[in-house]
C-alpha cells in the first residue's frame, strides 16, 4: 500500500462536507449548476469590504526589500500589537502583543495548541455537535478526541461535561458560534466552566486549558454577543481567523492569544511559537499579516447573512422543519424527520438540494444547511425541501 494505512482509513471515512461537495460537483455536471441548489460547504458568499482590497493594493505597492522574508515566529511585531490593542477592548481584558501568536488560519492555530499542549494519550473534550475535523486535529499530535453532548437547543450540559472529564482530560475546545449550530454559549455557561474546569485541575493535579475556536465571532444577530472566556478561566486561549467575518478564507491567516493570566504563559508562547515552526507553517503569510493588521474590527455586512437566515428559516418553517434559530454563525441544524439522517439527505439530494448529514458532526437526527449562499439558492431550493417534508410527514 502506497498510502499510509491510518490516511488510507481516514479517506475511506472522509468527511461528509467533503462527499456533499463532490457530490454536488457530479450533480451540476449532469444537470447544470442553476439547477443544483448547494448548501454544503460553509464557503462565504459575500465579497470582503472594500476597504481590503484598498489595504491589500496599498500593501503590495508599498512592499520594499526584506516585506517577503522571515519574521519573527510568532509574527510581525508590529501585527501582534495591532491585534492585541483590538482584543483588549473585546476580550475586556488586557492583552499585550505578547499574547499573541499569528497562524496559518484557526485550523493551524488549533494544531500549533494541540502540538504544544497534548502528550500521547491525552485527551481533548468537545460538545457535540461540532466540526469534523476536530477528530483529526487532536490525533495529529497523539491525543485523543472525546465527545459530549449539548442540551437540546445545544447549549452548554455542565453536568456531562463534569462526568467526561478524566484524568487524561488536557484540553476542553468549545466553539462559539457553533459549526454547524450557531449556537452561541452564555456568560453563565462559561462562568460555571471556568469553575467546573479550576475544580477539576485541582482534582488530577494538572491544568485542563479551555480553548476556544472562534472563526465566526463576529457574526452574530439580534443583538447577541459573544462572551470572552479570558473573564471566564485563566488557562484558556482563543484560536480564530479572518476567513469568515472578511470573507478571505483561502488567504488562510489568523492568530492564536493565550490568556494573560495563564499561569504558564512563557512556557504556552514559547511552545506554540516553535510548533508553528516544526509543523511545517513556519509563520503566517507575511502579505496578510499586514494587511489584516489594518482591519481590526472590520468585517462583511453581517445584516445580509442574517437576511438569508431569516429567508431560510421562515420557508423551512413553513414547510414543517423544526430548528432552533441560530444566534450567529452561517449555519442552520434542523431537526430530521426520521431518525436516519443520511437517508434524509440523500431524499433531498433528489430534489437536487445538498445538505450535510448531522451525523458528520456527532449530532444524528439532524442535518446542516450553510446558508452563505446567494438568495436564489434559498429561494428555488424551498419547494423542493417542502416536498421532501411532506414525504415523510
Amino acid at each position: 500500500m502506497t498510502v499510509a494505512r491510518k490516511i488510507n482509513d481516514i479517506m475511506a471515512k472522509s468527511s461528509w462536507i467533503r462527499k456533499m461537495f463532490e457530490e454536488g460537483a457530479r450533480l451540476k455536471a449532469a444537470h447544470g449548476a442553476d439547477k443544483v441548489f448547494d448548501f454544503s460547504l460553509g464557503n462565504p458568499n459575500l465579497p470582503p469590504p472594500e476597504k481590503f482590497n484598498e489595504i491589500l493594493r496599498d500593501t503590495v505597492d508599498s512592499c520594499g526589500l526584506g516585506d517577503h522574508c522571515y519574521m519573527p515566529q510568532a509574527g510581525y511585531p508590529q501585527v501582534c500589537v495591532s491585534i492585541a490593542d483590538y482584543l483588549t477592548e473585546e476580550q475586556g481584558v488586557a492583552i499585550s502583543c505578547d499574547e499573541i501568536i499569528m497562524t496559518c488560519g484557526a485550523a493551524g492555530a488549533l494544531n500549533v495548541i494541540f502540538k504544544a499542549l497534548l502528550d500521547p494519550g491525552d485527551e481533548v473534550l468537545t460538545p457535540t455537535p461540532c466540526f469534523v475535523e476536530y477528530r483529526f486535529y487532536a490525533d495529529n499530535h497523539g491525543g485523543v478526541l472525546n465527545m459530549v453532548g449539548t442540551r437540546p437547543d445545544f447549549t452548554l450540559d455542565l453536568d456531562a461535561l463534569g462526568d467526561a472529564i478524566s484524568e487524561k482530560t488536557k484540553v476542553v475546545l468549545i466553539n462559539s458560534p457553533n459549526n454547524p449550530t450557531g449556537q452561541i454559549y452564555s456568560r453563565e455557561s462559561l462562568d460555571e466552566l471556568g469553575r467546573l474546569l479550576t475544580q477539576k485541575s485541582r482534582d488530577y493535579g494538572h491544568i485542563i486549558y479551555l480553548v476556544s475556536d472562534e472563526p465566526y465571532r463576529k457574526i452574530v444577530f439580534d443583538g447577541a454577543q459573544v462572551p470572552s472566556i479570558f473573564q471566564s478561566y485563566p488557562e484558556s486561549i482563543i484560536a480564530t481567523s479572518y476567513s469568515k467575518d472578511i470573507s478571505i478564507p483561502g488567504e488562510r491567516i489568523g492568530f492564536a492569544a493565550v490568556n494573560p493570566a495563564a499561569a504558564h504563559k512563557p512556557e504556552l508562547m514559547a511552545g506554540m511559537a516553535l510548533t508553528n515552526r516544526i509543523l511545517g507553517f513556519v509563520n503566517a503569510p507575511a502579505l496578510m499579516q499586514r494587511v489584516v493588521a489594518c482591519m481590526q474590527g472590520m468585517s462583511v455586512d453581517i445584516g445580509e447573512y442574517k437576511r438569508k437566515r431569516d429567508l431560510l428559516c421562515d420557508g423551512l418553517a413553513d414547510a414543517g422543519y423544526e430548528f432552533t434559530t441560530p444566534p450567529g454563525a452561517f449555519y442552520l441544524f434542523p431537526r430530521t424527520p426520521i431518525a436516519d439522517d443520511v437517508a434524509f439527505v440523500k431524499a433531498l439530494q433528489e430534489e437536487l438540494i445538498l445538505v450535510v448529514p448531522g451525523s458528520g458532526f456527532a449530532g444524528p437526527g439532524h442535518f446542516r444547511i450553510a446558508f452563505c449562499v446567494d438568495d436564489r439558492t434559498i429561494v428555488d431550493a424551498l419547494p423542493g425541501f417542502k416536498r421532501v417534508m411532506q414525504k415523510y410527514k
